[in-house]
């Protein structure tokens, strides 16, 4: 009878367990899911394939690896080509970068059994040359590719520029050669050369739609005129103001080019007065206007006072100004003179004086502004309310610090926002500056 009698403890004790584990279960997924008793049953194992790719999507590289182990299901949705047509591979050295490197195993694993399903790629690598050449090595494995977005992201310089050219073209080849569908290209800062253009144009040229390639030396006018001829479907192009010419913007104007969309010009110099920069001609703007008259041209400073005597002293159609550095006054003269088109202006830094009178000229003149954002420059309370007003709502943004409002005898900074946010029609506040 004792034994029957611990038989049957024993008996009632486990369910009693069991239940326990239960309820431990309930409610870690019912503290992840809201809902107890919706997860009382759940069965991970059984989930459709549809939801647990979903899953999958938002999971880091590392877990969705490790989740593939949970069971063959799991495993079966871990390669299903759908979750390998958005990849981003990151390549650093760990004592140099804050990067999480992407696992040499997992890395070829990818490559033998998706490379053909890979069709939205980029590679960020760290400032380290091996990291670079490691992003090389990757793109000469991709044979079987049908890529159509791929971008080189460096973190921080020189990175792919300390690549051999000769072995940054090889691997870049590669892809060109066998994905014969790519739509998006970002090779920002990398020893691309005019040769690689060649390539690209011979095998993609019907798919090619935008084009990123500023900080590029080893490109000329004339591979960018290579593209230009061939690929009519080009709709955005981004390059460095050394490449740009009249040739080359009369190109983008002939009749058989579809229309240009975006045209991102970097105007950068790192050494003061050590650039001879040279300038566009009036005719050969208006001839891409012409053809092409929605274009966004939008354009990058990075320049030292002394070096902007050859910019805005005609029209010129641009319709994004972003000034990196200190501009003159008299620069934000000529933009409010020769840039009607101007649909948003930010300048950096300026000085001590008040910009009253340029901020008003380009109100007047530039009737499609809609967005304007001002860092280290002065403007009185006065002369800036009067800016908005003649703006008036088309400002949809208006970033200004409050650093940069002068109170004046009229309006103190509290009076201030309340005229500028009754002419906008919305509420709006000066830019604090943070205080960390």
């Amino acid at each position: 009878m004792k034994r029957a009698g611990q038989r049957a403890v024993a008996g009632t004790e486990a369910p009693h367990t069991s239940q326990t584990s239960k309820k431990q279960k309930t409610s870690l997924y019912g503290s992840v899911f809201g809902d107890s008793a919706l997860c009382t049953s759940m069965d991970w194992g059984s989930l459709p394939h549809h939801v647990i790719l979903r899953v999958f999507q938002f999971l880091t590289l590392v877990d969705r690896a490790r989740a593939s182990s949970v069971c063959r299901r799991w495993n079966e949705v871990f390669h299903i080509p759908d979750l390998w047509r958005r990849f981003e591979f990151e390549l650093s050295q760990p004592a140099t970068s804050y990067l999480k490197s992407t696992h040499p195993d997992l890395i070829q694993q990818i490559i033998k059994r998706h490379a053909d399903h890979l069709q939205y790629v980029s590679f960020k690598v760290d400032s380290s040359t091996e990291s670079a050449e490691a992003a090389c090595d990757i793109l000469s494995q991709l044979v079987n590719c049908s890529i159509k977005t791929l971008g080189l992201i460096s973190t921080a310089k020189p990175s792919f520029m300390n690549v051999s050219k000769a072995h940054f073209a090889s691997a870049l080849t590669v892809v060109f050669v066998n994905s014969k569908s790519l739509s998006s290209i970002k090779i920002d800062d990398t020893p691309v050369d005019d040769p690689s253009l060649k390539v690209l144009v011979a095998n993609n040229s019907d798919t090619l739609k935008l084009l990123k390639m500023s900080s590029c030396p080893h490109v000329s006018p004339a591979g960018i005129l290579c593209v230009a001829d061939q690929c009519h479907g080009l709709k955005e192009l981004a390059l460095n103001y050394y490449i740009l010419s009249d040739e080359l913007l009369l190109a983008l104007s002939s009749e058989k080019h579809v229309d240009l969309e975006h045209l991102r010009i970097d105007v950068v110099s790192e050494n003061p007065g050590q650039v001879q920069f040279h300038a566009i001609k009036k005719q050969s703007w208006d001839a891409l206007v012409r053809h092409s008259p929605k274009v966004n041209i939008v354009m990058y400073f990075f320049l030292y006072e002394d070096e902007f005597d050859v910019f805005f002293r005609e029209e010129t159609p641009v319709t994004h100004l972003y000034f990196g550095r200190a501009v003159s006054k008299a620069l934000l003269g000529r933009v409010g003179i020769n840039c009607p088109r101007l649909v948003e202006l930010v300048v950096c830094a300026n000085g001590l004086q008040p910009l009253d009178a340029e901020l008003i000229q380009i109100a007047q003149r530039c009737k499609n502004l809609t967005a304007m954002g001002l860092g280290e420059c002065e403007v009185t309370c006065r002369g800036f309310l009067e800016f908005v007003k003649m703006c008036g709502g088309r400002l949809t943004q208006l970033s200004i610090m409050e650093e940069v409002l002068i109170p004046d005898s009229d309006y103190s900074l509290d009076r201030l926002h309340l005229e500028v946010s009754k002419h906008l029609g919305r509420m709006w506040f000066p830019d604090m500056m943070p205080t960390w």
